[in-house]
């Protein structure tokens, strides 16, 4: 696998010694993948380059983005109009939202019509399912962010959606918006919600999913 001038080197021994690096680095490039695997199977992967693409551009836009109903808007503007290449990373973290949706989808229905979600991948398909709901969660949580009149009303209509459920629905918005009507505490909680709750949701739904995938091996052919 490593070159033997490398695998000579005091530096690899040394985290040889710690993580058996040669042996993770094996297992890794010795995994068999099926015959079957077209570019449809990639669907699940071209999702993950989506999220990376939302992570980075996200973490660059909290730097000048101001979760307040006074300045959001005018925040999001000074960005677009003011920063440093700042209309193309808002600009593809808009659009690499629509695609990371597009693809979910489309890899949710190649799952299914090939049949990845029966016995032994029951769990794989579950926690693929988790991630869907956290995805579109990513999308209405996102939408409000700008707070403009747009966003404004998305998450007065979102939030009200539960108040049709019997019995907790009002509290169900109350605690969704933070109080009675939409305002700061609404924007707080979506803002919270959509930089540091959900990432982290995502991020460990990821991580089981993908070892799951990777000791059950994908799925064969119809």
């Amino acid at each position: 696998m490593f070159s033997k001038k490398v695998t000579d080197s005091k530096v690899f021994n040394w985290f040889e010694e710690r993580l058996e690096v040669e042996a993770i680095a094996d297992d890794i490039t010795s995994k068999y993948v099926p015959p079957h695997v077209n570019i449809f199977y990639c669907l699940g992967g071209i999702t993950l380059v989506c999220f990376l693409i939302q992570f980075a551009t996200g973490f660059c836009m909290t730097f000048y983005y101001k979760p307040t109903v006074t300045e959001a808007f005018s925040s999001v503007e000074y960005i677009m109009n003011e920063v440093s290449f700042g209309w193309l990373i808002r600009s593809v973290h808009r659009w690499a939202a629509s695609m990371m949706v597009l693809m979910m989808i489309l890899h949710v229905f190649r799952v299914y019509l090939t049949g990845g979600f029966k016995k032994p991948r029951e769990l794989t398909w579950i926690t693929g399912v988790f991630m869907a709901v956290i995805t579109v969660s990513f999308g209405v949580t996102g939408y409000s962010l700008p707070w403009d009149q747009v966003g404004y009303w998305a998450v007065k209509i979102v939030s009200g959606v539960p108040a049709a459920i019997p019995f907790v629905g009002d509290q169900i918005v109350e605690l969704m918006r933070g109080g009675a009507s939409v305002g700061q505490a609404t924007l707080t909680r979506f803002y919270s919600l959509h930089t540091f709750v959900l990432p982290w949701l995502i991020a460990t739904f990821m991580l089981t999913h993908f070892i799951m995938i990777r000791k059950q091996g994908i799925s064969g052919p119809l």
